[in-house]
């Protein structure tokens, strides 16, 4: 193949005249193609380092934004589970604990974690991940307590049922057939002639008459009482659990034997006279944890709010005991 030539027209000869291109021009016109493709070569390297991203770094990328929206979503959840947490709480501690007469928890238990995703949102993924997981440490520990403490509180609604039901709350005589003569506390005994503590109420009505258990429990004593009942006469001791015992005196008999299970306004017995009685009535005790207190405020259930405070005023006038 022919080489081709340049040619350039002179305008004082008015004729086209062979271009010659020497050596050293030769390199420099190669030297400078070279050094602007070096330019432009390291031009175009330091853009695509730092502004083009590379498919590793695009992928990097994509993962370092899913993680940061899932952290805020997380985050996200966890200020509503607090919040339902926060809500359980309060109920705990002012509803439930409250009704079965429990301490509330104490606060520093119910404390929650002092920052929020907001302060850590410009921090790096690491102390993000920290303070994330700090959360959910201290979420986690306020879960189980409230736990605790709903198994405690689920023990005691279990037990509560049973405790209402041992628990004497009806008059162990139908209100319609007795009347309240002597109440709780110091009294003048008409047999023994001399004043000494009451342990009971005293209920007159009829012989034969109908004595109720005043609870769910299981009957101790039944008969003509021993020693330790001096005066009774045939009694009956229930035991109805939860620290509760009722005591029934000077029936004309007894219709409950010894280990037999009653319920609440069953009958038991019958009311008479015996023992040392002056007239056909029921002496009737509570005993709670060991010691006796005023069956009057057991009578809570036959009782409307005016009808318990005339028996009350009964029974606090300082009269003469029928036993």
């Amino acid at each position: 193949m022919a080489k081709k030539h340049s040619y350039r027209f002179n305008p004082h000869t008015l004729s086209y005249e062979r271009v010659v291109v020497t050596v050293r021009e030769r390199l420099k016109k190669i030297s400078f193609t070279v050094a602007f493709g070096l330019v432009i070569g390291v031009l175009f390297t330091f853009l695509a380092f730092h502004f083009i991203d590379s498919p590793k770094e695009k992928m990097m990328k994509r993962e370092l934004a899913s993680y940061k929206r899932d952290m805020r979503q997380l985050n996200a959840k966890m200020n509503r589970a607090e919040e339902v947490l926060k809500d359980l709480e309060s109920r705990d501690d002012n509803i439930y604990r409250t009704i079965f007469e429990v301490n509330p928890i104490h606060t520093t238990q119910h404390q929650e974690y002092g920052r929020t995703w907001d302060s850590v949102r410009n921090f790096s993924s690491k102390n993000q991940l920290e303070f994330t997981n700090e959360r959910i440490s201290a979420l986690e520990s306020r879960l189980y307590e409230q736990s605790l403490s709903y198994d405690k509180v689920y023990k005691l609604a279990r037990t509560q049922k049973e405790r209402l039901i041992a628990m004497p709350a009806i008059m162990p005589i139908a209100k319609g057939q007795c009347q309240l003569v002597s109440g709780f506390g110091m009294r003048y005994h008409p047999v023994l002639r001399y004043s000494r503590p009451h342990t009971g109420v005293d209920l007159t009505a009829k012989t034969g008459t109908p004595i109720y258990a005043t609870a769910d429990g299981t009957v101790t004593e039944a008969g003509r009482n021993n020693q330790n009942r001096g005066g009774y006469g045939v009694i009956c001791v229930i035991n109805h659990g939860f620290g509760y015992q009722t005591l029934y005196a000077h029936l004309s008999e007894v219709r409950a034997r010894v280990g037999q299970k009653v319920k609440r306004g069953e009958v038991i017995g019958w009311v008479g006279s015996t023992g040392l009685a002056s007239g056909p009535h029921l002496h009737y005790e509570v005993i709670l944890n060991g010691k006796h207190v005023n069956p009057v405020y057991y009578f809570f259930n036959d009782l409307t709010p005016g009808e318990f405070e005339e028996i009350l005023e009964a029974a606090s006038q300082e009269n003469q005991c029928l036993s």
